[in-house]
């Protein structure tokens, strides 16, 4: 579980350092057992997973100087101090400076095991944190909006950067929150009609009343209180595209008349028998199953049929939790910036809930559980019951972080075996046992 983290244990009585060197190593850690700090620093690299013990009382440069040297080169560097009773204030101070944590002798092996599990499962968590920044940094293109390194969101987005090349209709299934107006954009901002207009209308948003007029347009006196010519939604998106979204709450008429404007590619204004001739992307997005409401006669079925010719699913957060985690940076990336404070650390507990959770509200909410992180409204979980929440052990922390990792690996290293164990320092055999135990199909990543 902790291979690849070195402990780099400083202590300059031999019976002592012998001793917890053994039982660091029954517990999994590789250690890397020294007298002095000058030889720890030499053991200390900037960036590398380990983690540092060291007594307070060493010949030479003593543990609160090579506390100093070791956060000045590395400020996430985990040090964990080994005091004396009369050493405790000092220590406290030395918290302030960078230290990790601090155990008072005497103390039981297992607090020593304990604490440097907590330190390993930290720098963890800051190196994941760090390159999940750097990812996000380094995109472009619709990688940059359409956040996930989970398979299906490679396929989805290869699919609509294929159709935005196209003119072709297309109709968006997902969820409410999975991104579907988002979707709609990369369609349209990657096609050659990007520097037309792009009109999303939410087809349940409009009165039945003023649905025809807001969507054809009006001469006036076509009614009314129609004093001047207006020109609609549809062809407002002339050259561009118009998204209709929640199309399943477009009034009967409606559907009809907009059938006709697809077929024939041309409207009529209200009070007008000049046609317009229209070229329009349409896309439609839905969360219902619109052939289940046409077989139930709530929806056209010669509109579902002209409409289901490209379609994009849009996968539920709950089939890609791996993505949870970059999308989640995201957000909080955002709402630091919009609300001018930093926040909170992400801890394992916050991770483990994070890859629990269903998220019912998909990318939505995510977005407001970062905000409200960042506000300290709450923890990065949907609920409010975080009080209340049993945290599981730290082994099975561990394992989850550890799957997370070496996915994380395989996806930069497009399933690059040699490449993602160079990227994890981890050994062919230790590589191919990890896979194995967590069930990781690695074909999912070529």
């Amino acid at each position: 579980m902790f291979e690849g983290f070195k402990v780099v244990f400083v202590d300059d009585d031999p019976a002592v350092r012998d001793s917890l060197t053994q039982t660091l190593e029954l517990a999994g850690f590789e250690v890397n057992a020294v007298g002095t700090a000058e030889q720890a620093l030499a053991l200390v690299v900037p960036g590398a997973q380990s983690v540092l013990v060291t007594d307070v009382r060493l010949p030479g440069m003593d543990g609160l100087a090579l506390l100093e040297r070791v956060v000045a080169n590395d400020p996430h560097m985990p040090v964990i101090l080994i005091t004396g009773h009369g050493d405790v204030q000092m220590a406290v101070g030395a918290m302030r400076q960078g230290a990790y944590d601090f155990i008072e002798k005497p103390f039981a092996p297992e607090r020593l095991v304990d604490t440097v599990a907590r330190a390993v499962e930290k720098r963890i968590l800051r190196s994941a944190v760090e390159d999940l920044r750097s990812q996000l940094h380094h995109r472009s293109g619709i990688a940059a909006l359409l956040l996930g390194e989970s398979p299906v969101m490679h396929r989805l987005r290869e699919r609509i950067q294929k159709l935005a090349a196209t003119s072709a209709d297309v109709m968006i299934l997902g969820e409410t929150g999975t991104g579907k107006e988002l979707v709609a954009r990369c369609l349209h901002d990657h096609s050659n009609r990007c520097d037309r207009n792009f009109v999303a209308i939410n087809c349940g948003g409009l009165p039945d009343s003023i649905f025809e007029s807001e969507m054809f347009g009006h001469e006036p006196g076509a009614f009314t209180s129609a004093a001047k010519r207006r020109i609609g939604k549809i062809e407002h998106a002339n050259g561009g595209t118009l998204l209709l979204d929640e199309i399943e709450t477009m009034p009967m008429l409606m559907q009809t008349k907009l059938l006709r404007v697809i077929q024939e590619r041309k409207l009529e204004r209200l009070g007008s028998n000049a046609e317009v001739r229209l070229d329009v992307r349409i896309v439609a997005a839905t969360k219902c199953d619109l052939l289940d409401l046409s077989n139930r006669q709530e929806f056209r079925a010669d509109l579902y049929y002209r409409l289901n010719v490209a379609v994009l699913h849009l996968p539920p957060l709950r089939e890609r939790r791996e993505d949870v985690p970059l999308l989640f940076q995201h957000f909080l990336v955002q709402a630091e910036a919009r609300y001018g404070c930093a926040a909170p650390e992400v801890t394992a507990s916050h991770l483990r809930r994070m890859l629990e959770h269903d998220w019912p509200g998909n990318v939505r909410e995510v977005r407001n559980a970062a905000d409200r992180f960042v506000l300290s409204l709450g923890g990065p979980q949907a609920t409010d019951d975080e009080a209340e929440d049993t945290p599981s052990p730290l082994a099975d922390q561990m394992e989850r972080v550890e799957r997370a990792l070496i996915e994380q690996a395989l996806r930069r290293s497009e399933g690059r075996v040699s490449r993602a164990m160079e990227l994890l320092g981890t050994a062919k055999k230790t590589f191919y046992d990890k896979v194995h135990r967590h069930g990781i199909n690695l074909d999912d990543f070529r």
